[in-house]
């Protein structure tokens, strides 16, 4: 006889649900309402290698509870990391997959991390002693010896089993883990321009992207999204042939060009295009840790021949020029990593000199530590939150919460190297954060993302709210 969870899961019964809940093969957003009321402890672990939306290895996790339950999470990838993040364990062996490896992460939590955390008995709803436990086991300061890749995986299946045990979606579990009792629907941060490490192009500045903040629902800014990201398309075809709508690691386009303020002109152009002049917003990753040379920024960087145009290295103060000459010129409303990771001084005179959002992500690597030392500098007023970075789903909260505690924004993102699993879009809603990026509207790996609020928005009804012009402080 077919078990009633199985015949819900086929029948697509809509229950109060877990988005990223996977049962024999299916990703559904049903939970299965278990009639027990005793603890749910783990009864396997599960780890794999399975590949990432760039073609390299990741680490896949299936933890499956006493009751036979599997919850299933996969480990994003970035391409421009910063100095501080936690490791990401790789296996270094050239000989397997360019050494981008994951087998020692992978053997880790098979035969480390998983028998610990089974022989412990701790129940899945105890996500913050789980998280603790494993780093503990870890003993290091950046999870070097498990690996953050590793422990990460395990700690967001865990989150979903947790959800699941206490019969409530993903987004309201983690809304119970930080506290939250005001769900607020995202602005999505539309990545329509590839640069940087993200683009075979010559462009230094890694994205350019769109914020709907005038739309009056997540819906809308979808649609708002869309329809610019397709006139963009229609205008760089127009202008640099057909071949200059390939698109980066993103999903955004990729026209070969130097000049960074001709991609702002692009989107300009598009945003007109499609009607919406004063409801879309602009904001740029810089990722200037990329490009920073001998105490300079290199425009052209990615030009490695001798012939290269040496006025495209330019001083901290230029380049402060040039982001202050954008934000003059268009509705710019966010700029991540303007200046290197360790270039405090620079950072924090932009903050103080512009009212806009100023984002720090290779700066503060969702890092508790790095977090205050900028608080302390007044170097941003933003935290680009990736919970690869940390390694652990509480470590990612207790960061979004001190970004709050001290008057900053927070924007939960996605990395570059991204799979099908959609628990950071879960994350941005539970948090409340008002803002999220995970690239354009283009390739599955991006838009399962959007996709999974766009559901969630449907659950939520006539209780669903949207951040709008309020993305940076939405509370």
């Amino acid at each position: 006889m077919m078990p009633p969870f199985y015949k819900n899961v086929m029948n697509l019964k809509r229950y109060h649900g877990l988005p990223s809940l996977y049962f024999r093969g299916f990703q559904t957003s049903t939970v299965y309402k278990h009639p027990c009321k005793e603890s749910r402890p783990i009864s396997k672990l599960v780890a794999r290698s399975i590949f990432d939306s760039r073609g390299n290895p990741t680490v896949e996790v299936d933890l499956t509870t006493s009751d036979g339950i599997t919850f299933r999470a996969a480990v994003p990838s970035g391409a421009s990391t910063g100095t501080y993040e936690a490791l990401e364990l790789r296996d270094n062996q050239k000989c397997n997959y360019l050494g981008k490896g994951v087998k020692t992460a992978v053997n880790n939590i098979n035969c480390l991390i998983g028998p610990a955390l089974i022989k412990s008995g701790i129940q899945v709803t105890e996500q913050k002693a789980i998280d603790n436990f494993m780093i503990q086991l870890d003993g290091t300061p950046n999870k070097s010896k498990l690996g953050a890749n590793a422990i990460l995986g395990v700690s967001l299946a865990i989150a979903k089993a947790g959800a699941s045990r206490k019969s409530i979606p993903l987004y309201k579990h983690i809304a119970d883990l930080a506290g939250n009792k005001n769900i607020i629907l995202p602005v999505p941060a539309f990545n329509v321009i590839n640069g940087g490490s993200h683009a075979g192009n010559k462009l230094a500045m890694q994205e350019f992207m769109i914020l709907p903040t005038g739309a009056c629902s997540f819906t809308e800014a979808m649609k708002i999204g869309v329809e610019v990201y397709h006139n963009l398309k229609s205008v760089i075809k127009t202008k640099f042939g057909l071949d200059a709508t390939a698109v980066g690691d993103e999903g955004g386009f990729a026209p070969n060009i130097l000049e960074n303020i001709e991609g702002l002109h692009l989107i300009e152009i598009a945003i007109d295009k499609a009607g919406y002049q004063g409801r879309v917003d602009i904001g740029i990753d810089v990722a200037a840790s990329e490009f920073y040379v001998d105490g300079k920024y290199d425009l052209d960087f990615k030009n490695k021949s001798k012939s290269k145009d040496k006025s495209q290295i330019i001083s901290t103060e230029k380049l402060t020029a040039l982001y202050k000459e954008f934000i003059n010129k268009f509705p710019i409303v966010s700029i991540e990593d303007p200046f290197d990771q360790d270039h405090w001084d620079a950072w924090a005179s932009l903050t103080k000199t512009t009212d806009i959002q100023i984002v720090g992500d290779d700066l503060t690597v969702t890092n508790p530590k790095r977090i205050a030392e900028a608080v302390e500098k007044k170097a941003c007023n933003c935290l680009l939150l990736k919970v690869n970075q940390i390694g652990t789903v509480t470590e990612s909260i207790d960061a979004y919460l001190l970004a709050k505690k001290n008057g900053w924004g927070t924007m939960v993102s996605h990395r570059s190297g991204e799979t099908e699993d959609t628990f950071i879009a879960d994350l941005a809603v539970g948090l409340s954060t008002g803002q999220i990026k995970t690239g354009a509207p283009c390739r599955s790996e991006r838009l399962a993302k959007y996709n999974q609020i766009l559901r969630i928005e449907e659950e939520l009804g006539c209780d669903a709210k949207y951040a709008g012009k309020k993305f940076r402080c939405p509370h």
